[in-house]
């Protein structure tokens, strides 16, 4: 039997391997080893990062659900509520004009219309956190929603300034929706700062990529308000975006929860994280917003 035809046609005409062949050989093999080895690890750390990306995203899908339940609860609430509340501010006003001429009687009565005021407060932003939102997205420069939102802010009279760093970025949302959402961040930032006795706070943008429900990465925009403020106890954090939840002795600790069911109807994600988790030593905390920039992510509507 001729075993030559058993035997590649190549190795027949190269013959036996010299030990200089062998050892090129080994080399040339073990390269390619190490560059599978490498481009498996990668691999693995990137199906390993979008995993926790995806993980993240369905969290945040759970958080949307529970959150609408519970608007929807409470906004029955808040109009049983409000007719009351009506009817109390109606006649807490009549008695201060009939006390005229009593200033202790008339000073309880004051004191009973400013109560029914912070209530209305408490109703309207219930009602802001749970009503229907109707999204109509358009492209608008970042610039113009974060200087619109400073100025409803109202953080002027906290002696805390806002510096902006942005870039000509746009962003494809609904205007009057995403300032009402930066507007509360701004304003959060900005008392936390002043708490620690910081006179700036910081809102920056830029281009990025998210991952949608079904695993898609996609354009996007990155907007971050930064503060220097005390930062968030990690059991805070966990809780920041539930509604009623709050740190502060005045306040709904609906401000979040708020901006939450906004970024949410934009089929975008809200975080937070404490400055020196990214910057040993820094203070304060960061609130990072993205949206997409695709209009098909973004729903029609968003029912609350």
């Amino acid at each position: 039997m001729n075993t030559a035809l058993l035997q590649p046609e190549a190795a027949i005409k190269a013959g036996p391997l010299s030990p200089e062949d062998l050892s090129e050989l080994l080399a040339a093999f073990n390269d390619v080893t190490a560059r599978l080895q490498a481009t498996h690890e990668t691999l693995s750390a990137e199906v390993s990062r979008l995993r926790g990306e995806l993980g993240e995203v369905n969290r945040q899908l759970r958080r949307a659900r529970e959150l609408a339940a519970l608007g929807e609860m409470a906004a029955g609430i808040a109009h049983e509520i409000r007719n009351p509340l009506g009817s109390i501010k109606l006649y807490a006003g009549a008695l201060v004009e009939d006390l005229e001429d009593r200033p202790a009687e008339r000073g309880i009565a004051t004191k009973i219309a400013g109560a029914v005021n912070r209530l209305n407060a408490v109703v309207g932003d219930v009602l802001t956190f749970s009503r229907e939102l109707r999204i109509r997205p358009v492209v608008v420069p970042v610039e113009t929603l974060v200087s619109r939102a400073i100025e409803s802010s109202g953080i002027g009279s906290t002696g805390v300034s806002a510096r902006w760093d942005g870039g000509g970025v746009e962003a494809m949302c609904d205007p009057g929706l995403v300032e009402q959402a930066l507007a509360n961040l701004i304003r959060n930032a900005a008392e936390a700062s002043r708490d620690r006795g910081a006179r700036e706070i910081s809102v920056s943008a830029s281009r990025t990529t998210m991952i949608d429900g079904s695993g898609r990465r996609l354009p996007a925009l990155s907007v971050r308000v930064r503060d220097e403020g005390p930062g968030f106890p990690e059991e805070a954090r966990e809780r920041a975006f539930n509604p009623f939840f709050t740190t502060r002795e005045a306040g709904t600790g609906l401000g979040l929860a708020i901006v939450h069911r906004i970024i949410d109807a934009h089929s975008g994600r809200v975080s937070i994280w404490n400055n020196n988790e990214k910057e040993p030593g820094a203070d304060g905390a960061t609130v990072e917003v993205v949206l997409p920039y695709e209009p098909d992510m973004i729903a029609e509507e968003s029912h609350g």
